[in-house]
């Protein structure tokens, strides 16, 4: 990997890996679309210094890359490059300040080791100009002679007081993740092992150890001002198979005893017992999720001994499903839910009443969330934007009532009119009413239109109503664009879950399918114009819907798709998780009725498959089978190989490329003209 600070490789932990291949130029219809849709959002993180003098900002680069950028908000706030990653493979995936002018910053990239393709990441830190950057992790093995993967992650940044002396503060609490260290000749130096956690300053670098490793724990939670009090404990076998359950200890408030707090157990996708995220130090509580009549709900359980338990926020319909925190220490400050669309409950009376005023400042942008604070809370990083608006950055000072834009987040689509979603439901076959949001060509009739059913990804997942750069193209380009939540989502409980959308395919599928029949129904699809379109799960939800019905839809598109349940299982053979993978998949008939590859005598409609060879969520081997099983069967298929990316397919050039040659592919198979 190569990470770049004005022109010069400062750090090295992996060789790059070679770009994409050639790419033919997209020509003609749809190629300006392409491209505009294409382009990745330019500002992926915002951050601000905790005086609020500065702003740090992760912004796309050319092709695959990522910069960071960083803005002097005293003086010429023009935001200026100090560290730039290649994307191929190396990551830059996020940047927070330490103190008023330096920087902590994550790292990741992809490296074979015993002929398995993984992960690693590291921290580390450099101040507001680039000068004197360092590796923040420790040294971390996790054998006598190999590097670690992971490089630990920041849980807390201390405010000076909690700086355990260092008056310029800037000290932050990290995971350590320790295996058997190294001293001259092979020797070992200490046999402590397991994921501990340290104070770590900054700038001088210097450690201390405030969590001893411990080979059980997988989590720590802290307070927000420098003291842990939660400890997640992952239950794994004699070799290191993970088993899907995790036991949290807490401590009382001065007490470094640990004392239990509850038992969190993964079945098959959902959880099941008190899952915590955060404390609130001056309450006492900790807040987390657990079911709440089949959906998931927030509470808050006490943590002076007694373990009161209390329910904060539920809902009758969809879960409760995020944390609204603000500020350094990450405080408490309200909870999240989507129905239709997502909504916001503040449970603090001043940033409700600046969530209402922000609201009507920003009427056309109602997707509104804080993104950073400084540490006063008086200059706040916000996020707005709509269905129709990908959104921007704006600075809002609260003692001046100052309102600044930042950044647009994808300026190729500025002054376009984009295509309004609207939430809707439709009959499934067995009369159940399934969520959807439907996206239909600005100005358009829409009656008679070529349309595309879009599965989302996961299975564990769900669409949520805003703007969505992948049906946006495709309404854009005259399509109608329907996105069901079908059995097999999350955000509406377990019941709608099922047993996931793999071992209850013909269910998730059917939905899929019915998706289809409703926009013919209604008459907004011409019956011989609909196609389905979907990435990763929903990738499979495409090639599977052809193996239920093969006449329902005439054109297929699938990027980084599951095609085969049983290679999916073994592509986690060698990990940890394999175990909850297996259990995730099942055994039984659906291992075969539902995998495309081994069915592609029912498929009719032609295929096209795109897909990144470094993929680690779902191997590329999976569309190279599909490729092959639907050519020896005599099935029209194109395969689309983009080397050096991964699952996202986080390239500008490349999402160009993969949207232009979508589009063509389906005016041909939808015979649509222009």
């Amino acid at each position: 990997m190569r990470i770049v600070l004005g022109g010069v490789a400062v750090l090295a932990l992996a060789l790059a890996i070679g770009g994409a291949g050639a790419l033919r130029a997209q020509t003609g219809a749809g190629a300006v679309d392409a491209r505009a849709f294409g382009a990745r959002e330019d500002v992926r993180q915002v951050s601000i210094s905790p005086d609020g003098k500065r702003l740090a900002m992760v912004r796309a680069a050319a092709g695959a890359g990522t910069a960071l950028y960083v803005a002097d908000l005293t003086g010429d706030a023009t935001p200026r490059p100090i560290l730039t990653s290649s994307g191929r493979p190396d990551q830059l995936t996020g940047c927070s300040w330490s103190t008023a002018t330096r920087l902590v910053c994550n790292i990741s990239t992809l490296m074979t080791t015993n002929g398995m393709r993984l992960g690693y990441s590291r921290v580390l830190t450099l101040n507001a100009d680039g000068s004197d950057m360092k590796p923040l992790s420790g040294e971390t093995r996790d054998r006598i002679d190999g590097f670690g993967q992971f490089g630990g992650g920041i849980i807390d940044f201390l405010a000076d007081d909690a700086a355990g002396g260092d008056a310029k503060g800037g000290s932050v609490l990290m995971t350590r993740d320790y295996g058997a260290q190294m001293t001259t000749g092979s020797i070992t130096a200490s046999t402590a092992s397991g994921l501990g956690v340290e104070r770590v300053d900054t700038t001088t670098l210097r450690r201390q150890q405030v969590e001893r490793p411990s080979g059980r724990a997988s989590e720590y939670i802290t307070d927000g001002h420098g003291t842990v009090r939660i400890m997640g404990i992952t239950a794994a076998s004699d070799s290191g198979m993970l088993r899907g359950r995790t036991t949290y200890m807490y401590r009382k408030a001065g007490d470094r005893s640990w004392q239990p707090l509850s038992v969190v157990n993964d079945d098959g996708g959902v959880s099941h017992g008190f899952d915590p995220y955060a404390v609130d130090r001056d309450a006492n509580v900790a807040y987390g999720f657990d079911d709440h009549g089949g959906r998931q709900a927030l509470y808050r359980v006490a943590l002076d001994g007694s373990l009161k338990r209390e329910l904060v926020l539920d809902r009758p319909d969809v879960d409760v499903d995020s944390l609204i925190r603000i500020g350094r220490q990450q405080r408490v400050v309200g909870a999240s839910f989507a129905t239709d669309r997502r909504e916001r409950v503040i449970f603090d009376p001043a940033l409700k009443a600046l969530a209402a005023s922000l609201g009507r400042a920003l009427p056309k942008q109602p997707i509104v969330s804080i993104v950073d604070a400084s540490a006063d809370e008086q200059k706040l990083v916000l996020f707005a934007g709509s269905d129709v608006d990908p959104g921007s950055f704006y600075l809002f000072d609260r003692t001046a009532k100052k309102l600044s834009p930042i950044l647009s987040v994808r300026p190729p689509l500025g002054g376009r009119t984009l295509a309004s979603v609207k939430p809707i439901s439709f009959k499934a076959a067995d009369g159940t009413m399934i969520p959807a949001y439907l996206t239909l060509p600005a100005g358009s009739s829409g009656k008679g239109l070529p349309a595309i059913v879009l599965p989302h990804g996961g299975p564990g997942d769900r669409d949520e109503w805003g703007f969505d750069w992948l049906p946006q193209f495709f309404a854009a380009r005259g399509y109608a664009v329907l996105q069901p939540n079908f059995r097999g989502s999350t955000g509406y409980g377990a019941a709608w879950f099922q047993k996931n959308g793999f071992q209850s395919w013909r269910t998730a599928i059917g939905d899929v399918n019915d998706a289809g029949r409703y926009l013919v129904s209604q008459g907004i699809a011409a019956p011989d114009k609909l196609a389905i379109v979907g990435w990763s799960y929903g990738g499979y939800a495409a090639l599977q819907s052809a193996v239920l019905d093969p006449a329902l839809f005439k054109a297929i598109v699938a990027i980084a798709p599951v095609t085969d349940l049983e290679t999916l299982r073994g592509e986690h053979r060698n990990f940890t998780n394999f175990e909850l993978v297996d259990g995730f998949i099942g055994h039984g008939a659906h291992i075969r009725d539902g995998s495309p590859a081994q069915n592609v005598d029912r498929i009719a409609a032609p295929v096209l498959l795109f897909h990144g060879d470094l993929d680690q969520n779902v191997g590329i081997g999976e569309s190279r089978l599909m490729a092959s099983k639907l050519r020896g069967a005599g099935k029209p298929v194109t395969f689309v190989e983009y080397k050096g990316l991964t699952h996202q397919l986080d390239d500008s050039d490349v999402r160009t490329d993969m949207l232009g040659k979508s589009d063509a592919f389906l005016r041909t198979a939808l015979h649509i003209g222009g």
